[in-house]
């Protein structure tokens, strides 16, 4: 196993385009970290940054405490497994599986075991024989990760392993890999633009943007206390409504901020619970615009009555009867408000405990 440290590691491409700014960061000996962001944020060339298929402008990468900055892939004894899954397409799935190991002279029967243990824990033996035309993108992505395990190496990297497949198979893949890591408890770095496969698969995830690295910490941590804004709205589904206390009145009134605090608050829509339109505790009332059905959930948009351009999203449960056009009264969790400085988007102190 390997921990993996990225200290202040920066990357700019052409001389102009800066991919990673000043990235720091420490991977536990066995965590699965997984880097989340929007697409452009930098979390790609930090994989390949710490795989070595990219050389950082600046800043040191060390695993296991050796500076590893300069030294090429094939000395770094990490595997990568990526979106495209790479498998080589005239080979046999046992073939592709053994193919590293036989480029390292392993002896033949240590090939044939690891392969025999690799497929059997993939649910790979009945394909063994095929080649990747003949398999599904699921049974693809399997092979993929054998390939990658068979070698037993320091560290796994992930590059948006699942973006290929399908919903349910991509859940299935997902439960899948986070059985992985309990079973070979091996350090893995996975980068998603995902929040949701971010939040269920990592020990640790790590929200970029433009770059940088925003905020470090477990999922609990980072969906209950985000450091800022842009965390607050990436983390979370759907995202967490965003409002100026003019907005909503008695937000401002019950707020534990200094009078006159220049803020932004976030109320995530789950802490919004509807009640009627007459309700004499509402915070606010509004009209429903569009109502979304998710399954077991249900999404409603509110426009506030008397301001233009301001609306809510609030959660309810799937058998709710709200309507489109239907007057609502809405109740906000008050132990469950954030608080952002409005000209910089940063968390202020004064906000709900974390949830982690």
């Amino acid at each position: 196993m390997a921990a993996i440290t990225l200290d202040s590691v920066g990357k700019i491409f052409d001389g102009r385009h800066v991919a990673v700014r000043e990235l720091s960061l420490d991977i536990a000996d066995g965590e699965l970290m997984v880097l989340v962001g929007p697409s452009g944020c930098g979390k790609s060339t930090a994989l390949r940054l710490i795989a070595g298929l990219d050389l950082p402008t600046s800043g040191r990468i060390l695993i296991n405490r050796q500076d590893v900055t300069d030294q090429p892939p094939q000395q770094r004894d990490l595997a990568m497994v990526f979106q495209s899954y790479a498998l080589y397409p005239h080979l046999t799935v046992q073939e592709n599986l053994s193919f590293g190991l036989r480029m390292r002279r392993t002896a033949r029967a240590e090939i044939s075991r690891r392969v025999s243990d690799v497929a059997a824990l993939l649910g790979l033996e009945d394909l063994l024989q095929r080649r990747p035309s003949q398999l599904s993108g699921g049974q693809r992505q399997r092979v993929a990760l054998g390939r990658a395990i068979v070698r037993q190496p320091q560290a796994f990297l992930f590059d948006e392993p699942l973006s290929n497949l399908d919903p349910l198979l991509r859940l299935d893949t997902r439960a899948q890999l986070a059985v992985l890591h309990r079973r070979l408890n091996t350090t893995m770095v996975y980068v998603t633009h995902d929040q949701e496969e971010a939040m269920t698969l990592g020990t640790r995830i790590g929200v970029m943007r433009d770059g940088r690295l925003e905020q470090v910490d477990r999922p609990g941590v980072v969906y209950g206390r985000p450091v800022n804004t842009f965390v607050a709205q990436f983390v979370g589904s759907p995202a967490m409504n965003l409002i100026a206390p003019g907005d909503l009145p008695s937000v401002g009134r019950w707020s534990p901020l200094p009078l006159g605090a220049a803020a932004t608050f976030g109320i995530r829509p789950h802490d919004i619970v509807l009640t009627s339109a007459d309700d004499p505790e509402a915070d606010a009332r509004g009209r429903v615009e569009t109502v979304e059905p998710l399954g077991s959930t249900t999404i409603v948009h509110i426009a506030l009555d008397d301001r233009r351009g301001v609306s809510l999203r609030a959660a309810v449960s799937a058998d709710s009867q709200v309507a489109p056009d239907d007057l609502v009264g809405m109740r906000v969790r008050r132990d469950r408000l954030h608080a952002f400085d409005a000209q910089t988007g940063r968390r202020l102190e004064d906000g709900p405990s974390s949830t982690a």
